[in-house]
Formats: C-alpha cells, sequence, structure tokens
C-alpha cells in the first residue's frame, strides 16, 4: 500500500487538468490539518469538496489528505467516494476510511470489496482490517 500512499495517480488526459497554483500537496495538509485548529473546519470543508473535482488526481489528493487527517467528519463524503469512476480514488477513499477507522464505513467497505478485482480486494481488505483492529482495541 506504501506505493499508491505516496505517488499520485497519473493524470488522464479526458479530465482537465488540474491547477497547481491553487493546490496543497497532501502532506502539507495533513501537516495544516492538525496544527491549525481555527482553520481545520474549513480545511476539511475544502478537501471533502474536492472529492467532487473533474479532475481525478484532486480527487485521490484529497481522499489521502482526509485520510491522513483521521476526521470522523469525513465519513460520508469517503463512503460517497467509494462508488467514484475511477479506480484509483475508490481505493484512496478505502484506504482513507481505514486510517480514520469507524465502523459504519464497514458495510460500505465490503460492499466495493465483493465488486472489486483481486489487487483492489487487498487494499480494502487493509482497511476493514485497521478498522476491526481499532474496534476491538476501543
Amino acid at each position: 500500500m506504501d506505493d499508491q500512499e505516496s505517488q499520485p495517480p497519473p493524470a488522464q488526459e479526458s479530465r482537465p487538468a488540474h491547477d497547481a497554483s491553487n493546490a496543497e500537496s497532501p502532506a502539507r495538509a495533513d501537516r495544516n490539518m492538525q496544527t491549525e485548529l481555527p482553520g481545520n473546519v474549513d480545511r476539511l470543508t475544502h478537501f471533502i469538496q474536492m472529492l467532487s473535482d473533474d479532475n481525478d488526481g484532486t480527487r485521490w489528493k484529497a481522499a489521502e489528505a482526509l485520510g491522513r487527517a483521521g476526521d470522523p467528519a469525513a465519513l460520508e463524503a469517503l463512503i460517497n467516494t467509494l462508488w467514484d469512476d475511477d479506480s484509483r480514488v475508490r481505493l484512496k477513499a478505502a484506504w482513507a476510511l481505514g486510517r480514520i477507522g469507524e465502523p459504519r464505513a464497514l458495510c460500505p467497505l465490503q460492499r466495493l470489496y465483493r465488486i472489486e478485482n483481486e489487487g483492489a480486494q487487498e487494499i480494502i481488505s487493509e482497511a476493514i482490517e485497521e478498522i476491526r483492529l481499532r474496534m476491538n482495541t476501543a
């Protein structure tokens, strides 16, 4: 899973190019979400809105940033992203849900598991296991 965490997906020509001047790296966004408390809600809202961007790379980065932030407030938006047209975005949303660790994500992740290919199922299984581990330690 480390490869998927550290490398954004290649841009697809069928989608408009993302304007990098308005973007924030997921790592920097994660740090900012953790250190700038008054802006947390605004940043969280910003990344949730980015999940519906036309650019699949932007959606992928938003899902990663939300997973790194670990805020349960992003749960519903990430669950909805499990049905994204781009498989890389779906899998990053699954990863993010595992990082957040909310049991409410289990059923949607299990549904996604049943329809994805074997490679994707491995990533989804890891997310499901992360949630179950957190449930057992709580």
